[in-house]
């Protein structure tokens, strides 16, 4: 590992967001973006190299249509998938692939959706406890038991709350603050709900913003715990307890599509990015007593974020730019907004950061091993796994590296031999 890399390893271990999510264990992957919400692992010990063929299959399956991310928690997977009219929310066991319990439901698309990029579902569940929190593309909520899949409450967020009916499909993954699960809804006085999470009976809803195909984010002002919520055409921090909105700042795009998740660092600076029209911002923040002051650094259009993801590493923000045609995999300086550099060699994808290297899944189904550096990205491996519009992004558990696309799942040995 040369000096550059191990000092984006130290830098990196600084942008871990305080986990709120009752996570069992370090390593696990139960949440969205993983164990801090910013698709960094803490996981040592991966090889630096794959074989031609790609690293070791432990195992495959057919699962079903879904673009939703797998979760991962004490060997156990959960995720979901579409068959028919029905979504399903599945428990899988880690270590052979099989079907431990399943949950169906009801989930008919109304005319308005537009459903011809695939159905979903698209968001990833949350395990927090003994519960397991799911949220499918028509807005249904659910709390299921974790170790059976019995249902023990649910919502409707479209029809209960008015909520902003996404054409391709509602899409918040949820995310756990002390007793609550907070969602963005989008519907009027409940742009945000905050639901206990062992009733579901409604802690807060607040505010008039309509809703976007992001997912929030927690961070901590100088202090202060907040929920960034990126909107339909803004980018919102409120108060976790109660939902009082703290600040706001607008970032329009077409259609409302602020798709990827926003980034937050050490240095209180927020990253948000997206396509149709939208590019990138960054924000600073700071807190005194309930007050928060909002600095915008930059704001361009060099980095667009369609709907995959973006890392921080050091002051480098990575992810594919573009939201029609090339996507080039790009690094843009954080404080200043400049592009460092764009690399062309396979096409839009979806990526976690792990020991030092990024795990990169492309749309095409190539799985590629990489390290960042100031002067560009050194492919180390590549290696062809899935085919069928590979637009998930994957989950690392410990050395083993879970993946999907629209029609199969499988896992992988990633870990030095």
């Amino acid at each position: 590992m040369t000096l550059h890399t191990k000092m984006i390893v130290l830098f990196a271990l600084c942008f871990f967001i305080p986990n709120t999510a009752a996570l069992a264990q370090v390593s696990d992957w139960a949440q969205w973006g993983g164990p801090h919400r910013n698709f960094i692992s803490d996981t040592k010990g991966l090889a630096t190299t794959w074989p031609a063929t790609g690293p070791q299959r432990v195992w495959q399956r057919e699962l079903g249509e879904g673009y939703s991310a797998i979760a991962v928690e004490r060997g156990t997977l959960f995720t979901m998938y579409r068959k028919g009219d029905n979504e399903v929310a599945v428990a899988l066991d880690a270590a052979t692939g099989k079907t431990i319990w399943e949950y169906s439901y009801a989930a008919p698309f109304a005319p308005e959706y537009d459903i011809s990029n695939g159905p979903g579902p698209h968001a990833t569940p949350l395990v927090s406890g003994n519960l397991v929190f799911t949220s499918g593309a028509t807005g249904k909520l659910h709390c299921l038991d974790k170790k059976t899949g019995k249902l023990l409450w649910s919502h409707d967020l479209i029809s209960e709350f008015q909520g902003t009916v996404r054409v391709n499909g509602y899409s918040c993954s949820p995310i756990a603050y002390k007793d609550t699960v907070v969602m963005m809804v989008g519907g009027p006085s409940s742009s945000l709900v905050a639901f206990n999470r062992q009733n579901g009976s409604v802690v807060w809803k607040k505010h008039d913003f309509r809703n976007s195909t992001s997912s929030p984010i927690i961070i901590n002002v100088d202090g202060q715990d907040q929920l960034v919520a990126f909107m339909y055409g803004e980018i919102v921090g409120v108060d976790p307890n109660n939902g009082n909105l703290l600040w706001s700042r607008p970032h329009p795009a077409e259609f409302g599509l602020n798709t990827s998740t926003p980034i937050w660092g050490p240095d209180n600076l927020l990253f948000m990015s997206s396509g149709y029209g939208g590019g990138s911002r960054v924000l600073k923040l700071s807190s005194t007593g309930d007050k928060t002051t909002v600095e915008e650094v930059w704001a361009n259009s060099l980095m667009r974020i369609h709907f995959t993801n973006a890392i921080r590493v050091g002051d480098l923000i990575y992810g594919s730019s573009g939201d029609f045609g090339p996507a080039p995999f790009t690094a843009v300086n954080v404080k200043t907004g400049n592009v460092v550099w764009r690399h062309r060699s396979f096409p839009r994808a979806s990526f976690l950061f792990a020991d030092g290297h990024f795990i990169i899944l492309d749309e095409d189904g190539h799985l590629l091993l990489a390290t960042p550096t100031a002067e560009g990205l050194t492919v180390t491996s590549k290696a062809e796994l899935l085919s069928s519009q590979a637009w998930t992004v994957p989950s690392l558990s410990g050395t083993r590296l879970y993946l999907r696309d629209r029609k199969n799942i499988l896992a992988v040995e990633i870990g030095t031999q």
